[in-house]
């Protein structure tokens, strides 16, 4: 049903694209300031091993994913290795990633925007600067997947050039003498900087979850996992070299880029890197949009929620419902929240999620029943053991109170929502028997 409902308008390279848009978001504009005040110049290191954790959790999607062309993404593999109630746990709990990571990010849009308007952060001109992103995202994907993927491939390019251009031009200008190993930090700091720093990696599951929208989506998907990450990780160490080696007052900027921008392009020059950035951001949100939407619809197919969040439009052939209710959340969310304060909630929960589906790769191999893998990851068992351990590593950084009960809390209402939901379709089904 999901394959009549939906078109399939994205190409490998729009799926490169859209894993890209989502990786390189708010995260890369923001923290590497806050990860070089706690580590330093070891933040180089902590850039690599967030490369190195992700870089075994991509192996094991590409894997998982080659065996499905359907809508749903890491909801749809839970669902199907471990059956319906942890599929639902997945996908809500996805979900709540996807608004959260939203809201995140158009709040650090509203800071950099500060840069040409310092009144961005007053609280008028701040809400109806979110009512007029989230209108907007709103219409463009409620008018087709096909326009959204346009658009993406035009945020794409529009956050690619400017990031380039500081690293090109910046590596010129980077002082050796900025760069200090001498005191190595403690293991808290660290652990503490590389759970940080995961949000700016992560993002490449949304690529997955438009499965159903997707040409070729089992060979597609591999392919597109594989290039983002090493453009993205290549490009972010890079960042980081110029960040430190040019910004002698880096653990205190709040933009950073932007500010090391100003020191060897001048002040045009930071305008232009704040402009990359506003573009980034926003394509970010696009395509955190596109995932979050069809989640709902994947999870509606699957009767796991209420059926009309499996509508789309007669003329646009668009989850409509999802994209409206989305769209109410995200902006309540956003206005209710600050950078940060999202920012941990978004990467624990997902952590999270990224366990379910290196899980579901050993399960998948021994069942006999499994969809055929189009790609098979090489060691992709050992794969996905080092990366729960690692997921279990970062997790034990998190502070129960203030992030874990959040968490704990949204999956007991996503436990209220399944009951509930299955007990009306029951009764409902019933009535019409």
């Amino acid at each position: 049903m999901t394959e009549e409902k939906l078109v399939r308008g994205i190409t490998r390279w729009d799926l490169t694209a859209i894993i890209i848009n989502t990786i390189i978001g708010a995260g890369i504009f923001g923290l590497p300031a806050r990860v070089h005040g706690l580590i330093g110049t070891w933040s180089l290191i902590a850039f690599i091993a967030c490369a190195v954790i992700i870089g075994f959790i991509v192996l094991c999607y590409a894997e998982v994913s080659s065996r499905f062309s359907s809508t749903g993404g890491p909801y749809l593999y839970a669902r199907e290795a471990f059956g319906p109630v942890v599929g639902f746990e997945v996908g809500w709990l996805y979900w709540i990633v996807r608004v959260a990571t939203f809201a995140a990010n158009c709040n650090l849009l509203i800071t950099y925007f500060g840069f040409f308007v310092p009144e961005a952060s007053q609280d008028a001109f701040r809400i109806g600067a979110i009512s007029v992103v989230v209108l907007a995202i709103f219409a463009v994907n409620l008018v087709g997947v096909k326009q959204s993927a346009i658009l993406t491939n035009i945020f794409t390019a529009g956050k690619l050039i400017p990031l380039f251009i500081f690293v090109a031009v910046g590596l010129f200008f980077v002082q050796p003498g900025n760069f200090t190993f001498d005191a190595i930090p403690e293991y808290g700091a660290f652990s503490s900087a590389v759970l940080l720093l995961i949000y700016a990696f992560v993002g490449f599951e949304v690529g997955v979850v438009v499965g159903g929208e997707t040409k070729d989506p089992q060979r597609s998907m591999p392919f597109a996992l594989f290039v983002a990450l090493g453009v993205v990780a290549t490009l972010y160490i890079l960042i980081q070299i110029v960040s430190i080696g040019t910004l002698p007052g880096l653990a205190e900027s709040e933009r950073p880029l932007a500010d090391a921008g100003a020191i060897f392009l001048g002040a045009y020059g930071a305008a232009f890197i704040t402009i990359g950035a506003l573009i980034s951001i926003l394509g970010n949100l696009n395509v955190g949009f596109l995932g979050s939407t069809r989640l709902l619809f994947a999870m509606s197919e699957k009767g796991e929620l209420p059926a009309a969040l499996g509508r789309t439009h007669e003329k646009f052939r668009t989850p409509w419902v999802s994209i409206v209710l989305t769209s109410i959340v995200i902006f309540v969310l956003t206005v209710y929240s600050t950078f940060l304060t999202a920012v941990a909630i978004a990467t624990i929960t997902r952590l999270l999620v990224y366990a379910t589906t290196c899980i579901s790769l050993p399960v998948f191999r021994r069942r006999s029943d499994a969809p055929e893998a189009k790609f098979i990851a090489p060691m992709g068992v050992a794969a996905a053991v080092l990366s729960l351990v690692l997921i279990a590593w970062l997790l034990t950084q998190v502070s129960f109170e203030r992030e874990a009960v959040p968490i704990i809390v949204a999956a007991g209402v996503g436990l209220v929502i399944f009951g509930l939901n299955r007990f009306f379709g029951n009764r409902s089904g019933n009535s019409a028997s």
